[in-house]
């Protein structure tokens, strides 16, 4: 459920806000009676290490060696100013 909040008291009880939100409470705020924005909580989502191991269980493996020759490749160009 959304909660409206005007301008001010957005200002005056940002701390107790804040803890709202990271609660999952979600708020409309107002300026003089008029939505202005809303303020919701920011997602936040773990990835397990096995999840993780699982998105890349059929990834290419990286040839290290070629890895780091392209690297270097690219890192030690020259930059040369533009005419």
């Amino acid at each position: 459920m959304t909660r409206t909040i005007s301008q001010r008291e957005l200002r005056n009880d940002s701390g107790a806000i804040m803890r709202a939100l990271d609660r999952g409470e979600v708020f409309l705020v107002t300026r003089n009676g008029i939505p202005v924005g809303e303020l919701r909580p920011a997602r936040r989502r773990f990835v397990s290490r096995e999840l993780l191991l699982e998105a890349f269980a059929n990834a290419p493996r990286i040839n290290a060696d070629r890895f780091r020759d392209e690297m270097d490749a690219v890192l030690d160009q020259t930059v040369e100013p533009r005419a």
